[in-house]
């Protein structure tokens, strides 16, 4: 049951364990939850299955699945599956960068905030362990947030549209650190480019090296399932 009194936030949840540990973060703040997962055309459903998991044992309100087709313009080993993931750090930014990706998810969220009555939206982006991505920067988030406020009736009518990005200046390390004070169960997560179906991770992409190196750095026992 919702509470017409308490504010509500739209939070963008992958399955991840960055996204995972937002949506508490927003929780422990007060915020009603209502969750929004892109099935964009990935390279598996295991992140898919993981967002529904978590959004459901986190307790939003409401979980929104929203169908895109990304894969259609390809363009990134995660859409594109004639494209291998990398298994080596890279320089620059790497393949696995989806463009506009950010763009189109943040624009989503910003209508369907329009439709609630939010004013905040949450995204786990992160300018520390980003991987390179341009779409994680915070002058990005500063200036989608200003767009958004002169874009839409809300901001016109004088209520500020907020992004919320409460892991920008945190280190994976940190960032599992903050979540298991807050109780995520980090098991429920899958972060790996190229996880099996049943989320099973590679333990040699990318987003796998910055996960392993988090629970080592927080000092917190790893509880991805590798194939």
């Amino acid at each position: 049951m919702t509470n017409s009194n308490q504010k509500r936030a739209v939070i963008l949840v992958s399955g991840g364990l960055d996204s995972t540990t937002v949506l508490a973060m927003a929780q422990r703040q007060g915020y009603e939850c209502y969750t929004l997962t892109f099935d964009y055309g990935q390279r598996h459903r295991a992140e898919l299955l993981a967002a529904e998991r978590v959004s459901e044992i986190l307790g939003d309100v409401e979980h929104k699945v929203v169908h895109l087709n990304l894969d259609s313009i390809g363009g990134s080993a995660l859409t594109d599956t004639s494209i291998d993931v990398p298994e080596e750090e890279s320089e620059g930014i790497p393949i696995t960068y989806v463009p506009a990706r950010n763009t189109v998810f943040l624009s989503i969220a910003l209508g369907w905030a329009e439709v609630l009555g939010a004013q905040d939206i949450f995204i786990g982006v992160n300018a520390v362990d980003y991987s390179g991505y341009p779409d994680c920067r915070p002058e990005y988030i500063a200036a989608f947030e200003a767009m958004a406020n002169l874009a839409t009736r809300v901001g016109v009518e004088g209520q500020a549209i907020r992004i919320n990005t409460p892991l920008m200046d945190l280190g994976k390390g940190d960032i599992i650190r903050a979540g298991v004070a807050l109780g995520v169960d980090y098991s429920l997560t899958v972060s790996c480019y190229q996880a099996t179906d049943g989320g099973l991770a590679c333990g040699r992409c990318d987003s796998c090296r910055l996960r392993r190196e988090g629970f080592f750095d927080a000092g917190v026992p790893d509880p991805t399932r590798y194939t």
